[in-house]
């Protein structure tokens, strides 16, 4: 008796379907074409990614239960946004003998994200046969490659020209009446719970002997708990070079506070007024 039901339990298990999670794709937009093949994602966009199932079991009364879960990762495994959690619930009609259901999500990388290989795993399972299935997708995602820190630091100063200027100026000379602009990067700061951080920094402008002739105290600020940590805070600092201004040798030093890792740092840089 017992072979036999077993004999029985291995046929039924012989002929069930196999849970299959098919298609997966990265689109251009919300059931859109594909990504094409070469695309590199960037911070800020969006992505929309879309998969089918087949092979799901159905009950007596044609009822079918699937949940589902959609991890994003970055390159080093963490995850840039909340997973997605779902359920696909359905009563099969006679025509629906061939329906495989779609699944479409989307999501939004980081504006903070670094660059590197990130990861999109679909997780799914039929409530019904108990059966698991699981694909993932890489996608390459461009930022700008910034040098960690253990401590806090200021990395990739550069003087511009204007503030929308992508090249550092070669020589940092400006004259009266001009707009000096500075960028860096701000990394090493601690995170608090919840990824708290807190960054802030006064901007001095320094005579050749390195007398102090300005300061803007908390020239910026810039704070908050995103889900996914920031790393780096990119920092800008301008000033208008009055008429007249001595042609010499100055300094702008920028002075930046950690308040959650109760950390500081000073960073000095040379320009020429002519």
């Amino acid at each position: 008796m017992w072979y036999a039901l077993l004999l029985l339990s291995a046929l039924a298990q012989a002929h069930q379907k196999q849970l299959l999670l098919v298609a997966p794709t990265l689109l251009q937009f919300e059931d859109g074409p594909p990504i094409y093949p070469n695309h590199r994602y960037i911070p800020g966009e969006t992505v929309f990614f879309a998969f089918q199932v087949r092979g799901y079991a159905a009950s007596p009364e044609q009822k079918i239960h699937l949940t589902y879960r959609i991890e994003a990762m970055d390159s080093a495994g963490v995850r840039m946004v909340e997973e997605k959690k779902g359920e696909i619930e359905a009563i099969l009609q006679a025509e629906d003998k061939d329906w495989s259901p779609k699944v479409r999500h989307t999501l939004l990388i980081p504006p903070h994200a670094g660059p590197g290989d990130y990861r999109l795993v679909a997780s799914l399972k039929d409530v019904l046969s108990g059966q698991e299935a699981k694909v993932e997708l890489s996608f390459p995602v461009q930022g700008r490659l910034i040098e960690p820190s253990e401590t806090l630091a200021v990395r990739n100063f550069r003087f511009l020209r204007n503030e929308q200027d992508t090249q550092p100026m070669n020589e940092a000379v400006y004259r009266g009446g001009e707009s000096l602009w500075a960028k860096f990067d701000v990394v090493g700061f601690k995170l608090g719970e919840n990824n708290r951080f807190h960054v802030e920094y006064d901007v001095s402008i320094l005579s050749a002997d390195g007398t102090v002739l300005f300061t803007q105290k908390q020239a910026a600020l810039d704070e908050g708990a995103p889900f996914y940590p920031k790393r780096h805070v990119p920092s800008v600092a301008s000033l208008t070079i009055q008429e007249g201004t001595r042609a010499a040798s100055y300094a702008i030093q920028v002075s930046v506070r950690d308040q959650v890792g109760q950390q500081t740092v000073e960073s000095k840089h040379t320009f020429r007024i002519e």
